[in-house]
């Protein structure tokens, strides 16, 4: 699975990975090194980021679907068993 971006946010991450790399390793890397490791990171590792978004989201649903439950339940009206 490969995450798409639009083109102005791999631009912008491309930047953001270069001022990385220059002031944790005092190294300059150009575009495509740059494009390159953004290319690994969503190739690699996106996934697993993907994937605990689809779990974070999975667990925000069935948060919501309890309360729901629950707030239909509460709409419940007693039944009298008096004849």
């Amino acid at each position: 699975m490969y995450i798409r971006l639009p083109k102005e946010t791999k631009d912008q991450i491309k930047e953001e990975l270069k001022e990385y790399v220059y002031y944790e390793r005092s190294e300059e890397i150009g575009d495509l090194a740059a494009e390159n490791m953004l290319d690994f990171i969503l190739k690699e590792i996106g996934p697993y980021f993907y994937n605990q978004g689809v779990k974070d989201a999975k667990e925000m649903v069935n948060q919501k679907m309890v309360n729901l439950e629950e707030d239909m339940e509460s709409l419940e009206r007693p039944i009298s068993r008096n004849r």
